[in-house]
């Protein structure tokens, strides 16, 4: 129950940076809507450590692993748009599919280097290790 309550306060958390960074995109007048805005400065927090991960890692695993639900408004409203489904259609998946594959391997690539460096690291401290003690 403890681990409910503060899953939810966290997301309520989350939720208000997000608010409170759209509307200073709105004041700002930027160009950048208002949750990507609060993606890059949480990341930063989160970074320099002005924001510690516990502060709001159950809740923002819980948005992540529910992050489907929250796609489902926007491809019911997009049944509103046929005829531009039947116009370009092929264009807007031809988009689609490429940005997707896009964005995979750029994850992986970068996923893929993030284990390396660790795996490099953990090597560096065994050895160092090894070698201190003998």
């Amino acid at each position: 129950m403890k681990k409910l309550l503060i899953g939810f306060i966290q997301i309520v958390m989350l939720t208000v940076f997000t608010y409170i960074m759209g509307k200073l995109s709105e004041f700002l007048h930027l160009n950048i809507p208002g949750s990507i805005l609060g993606l890059v400065i949480l990341f930063i927090l989160l970074q320099t450590k002005v924001i510690r991960l516990k502060w709001i890692e159950i809740g923002g695993n819980w948005l992540a692993a529910e992050l489907l639900l929250f796609f489902i408004p926007s491809a019911v409203g997009i049944l509103q748009y046929k005829q531009l489904l039947l116009e370009n259609g092929f264009k807007i998946f031809a988009v689609i599919i490429i940005s997707s594959t896009i964005v995979m391997a750029c994850s992986g690539f970068l996923a893929e280097k993030m284990a390396r460096r660790k795996e490099k690291k953990t090597q560096h401290v065994d050895t160092y290790v090894y070698t201190s003690h003998h």
